[in-house]
């Protein structure tokens, strides 16, 4: 066995308990049968009587989604963050699960001040009463990777200071190692598994939580908003204290005002809703259209607003950006739809979208001209985003094509935003709002020096191309010629079949190891040869004891898997 492979493999019996943590709850959600295919029966059968022991209530009415996301709530904030990430990730999991994932929510308990004041004093080399005046023991928020706490610097700025909770590196990466564990056996016995990619998943949400949890990155995500918009006045965007922030910790300026979604309260304080929702649209339409880079979590704990009907932005933990290129396409296919021409919308969207096969092109054009139907002659006043966004992705997944995640992580932030701007203003209209942006854009994309520029970088690519080709051909000749060319031939969904043939003919060299033990134990005591004890040899005895006993472990194998 390699090195590499006994690492592994006492990794996995470190983790032992979390695996079978984990199993237990899979199995109590009705994923017993996954188990079994992923050759998991060793740990299934320790934690079968306890999950007998909990049976859940009215697990054949709920859908596998429901089921998915129940699990991932029970198996705690690693999971539960896993669940946020892919709800945002049509491209890698089916459109049936974004919107049950998107239902998951951090609800964990915020950890002891003791605890916070140790990583702060540590983050920082110094003591917590020689950098702050005054820092607050009760946590404003807490959520599964960090909680904020209010605060004074000694130089009299009011901040909040996120905190890392402790020890939560190590959980995820433990997490992640199981689950790297586990796409891998999803990968090799279960055949229709491939097709969701289950490895390219853990990978993705591995790569997300590491950066989210690396508050350095969160304090440049800060600085570049606050750069795009500034000497905008409808927008406030909170300083950072970049030395007294770290990776672990994160200080920044307190912002005192109303939750956008507090209807009440800002009509109480005499802010004009109107007005806020006209901005709050157009401070996102602004972020998507013109620069690219935009807040991805625009839900109402994290929109503020500021006396003047000013609006304010809190954690900047998730970004979402979109290159210059995709949001020309994705305006081309709004044009398309508003000019009711489908071979326009369809030629636009296949610009964006990935595939595997490339789609029939017919009979996408001739979906695409039903699915604006359903909008094209309704009144403005009963669109949607949301609607239209997963009519789109129902369209999408027929074609078998997948929507690019920074494109839709757009899409999912216009509709919040449109959702919150109906909360303020019942008869707000954003795709009226929406309009000049997009009419701007695609102005812009038609102005003689933006064309000057893409034909340039398109001349430059080509050029590239053609002095590269004949280096690369000559690589290949070459090659070729030395015989150090090979063709590889891969074989897929055989491997469940060669761990069968794997298995039987470990039971059949098994079978003949006791048969042999009870011929040559037969002819000892046919023979009458010593020692004896009772009579008996001893030698024959033996035989027909350790026979009997490899016969009892194997019909009892037999019978554990179910397969006679």
């Amino acid at each position: 066995m390699s090195l590499r492979r006994m690492a592994a493999s006492s990794r996995r019996y470190r983790h032992f308990s979390r695996y079978r943590r984990i199993i237990a709850v899979m199995v109590k959600y009705g994923f017993g049968e996954f188990l079994y295919r992923l050759n998991l029966l060793r740990f299934l059968g320790l934690v079968r009587s306890f999950v007998a022991r909990k049976r859940v209530e009215g697990l054949e009415t709920m859908t596998r989604a429901e089921r998915v996301r129940m699990a991932l709530e029970e198996l705690g904030p690693t999971f539960v963050k896993m669940g946020q990430i892919l709800s945002l990730r049509p491209d890698l999991i089916p459109l049936e699960f974004i919107g049950e994932l998107s239902k998951l929510q951090d609800s964990v308990t915020p950890f002891p001040f003791e605890e916070a004041k140790k990583i702060v004093e540590f983050e920082l080399k110094n003591p917590i009463s020689n950098v702050f005046a005054s820092f607050a023991e009760g946590p404003l928020a807490a959520a599964s990777i960090g909680q904020v706490h209010r605060a004074r610097l000694r130089s009299g700025e009011e901040v909040v200071v996120k905190v890392q909770r402790p020890g939560i590196r190590r959980t995820v990466e433990t997490d992640i190692e199981i689950l790297q564990y586990l796409a891998r056996l999803a990968e090799r016995y279960i055949e229709e598994m491939k097709d969701f990619r289950p490895g390219a998943i853990v990978e993705e949400f591995a790569r997300t939580i590491r950066k989210e949890m690396d508050y350095a990155v969160e304090a440049s995500h800060l600085e570049r908003f606050a750069r795009q918009f500034r000497g905008n006045d409808a927008l406030f965007v909170p300083a950072v204290f970049r030395e007294f922030s770290t990776g672990k910790l994160l200080t920044m300026e307190y912002v005192e005002g109303i939750g956008i979604s507090e209807v009440a309260r800002l009509d109480e304080a005499g802010f004009d809703r109107k007005l806020l929702a006209a901005r709050g649209v157009d401070l996102m339409l602004e972020q998507v259209f013109k620069h690219g880079f935009f807040h991805a979590d625009p839900h109402p704990g994290n929109i503020l607003v500021l006396p003047g009907n000013v609006i304010s932005y809190l954690d900047f933990g998730m970004m979402g950006s979109v290159d210059r290129k995709r949001r020309g396409y994705f305006v081309e296919v709004i044009a398309g739809f508003a000019d009711k021409d489908a071979s326009k919308m369809a030629g636009s969207l296949l610009k964006i979208v990935e595939w595997d096969e490339e789609p029939d092109r017919r009979r996408l054009e001739r979906d695409i001209a039903e699915y604006a139907d359903l909008y094209l002659y309704r009144p403005i006043k009963e669109w949607r985003i949301k609607n239209l966004v997963e009519g789109m992705l129902a369209l999408l997944s027929r074609h078998r094509l997948r929507i690019p995640p920074d494109i839709f992580l757009m899409l999912k932030t216009i509709a919040e935003v449109e959702g919150l701007g109906r909360l303020l203003d019942p008869d707000f209209e954003l795709l009226e709002r929406a309009r000049p942006f997009a009419r701007r854009m695609h102005l812009e994309r038609m102005n003689p020096k933006r064309l000057f520029e893409g034909l340039s970088e398109s001349g430059g690519e080509i050029a590239d191309f053609l002095k590269e080709t004949p280096g690369d051909l000559r690589d290949i000749l070459k090659q070729w010629k030395q015989g150090r060319t090979r063709i590889g031939f891969e074989h897929r969904g055989l491997e469940r079949f060669i761990f069968e043939m794997d298995r039987s003919s470990n039971r059949i060299a098994f079978s003949l190891i006791v048969s042999s033990l009870i011929v040559g134990s037969s002819l000892i005591v046919t023979a009458d040869i010593g020692p004896h004890l009772y009579g008996f040899p001893v030698l024959g005895v033996a035989g027909f004891s350790v026979a009997g006993i490899f016969g009892m472990w194997l019909v009892i194998s037999i019978f554990r898997s179910g397969r006679l």
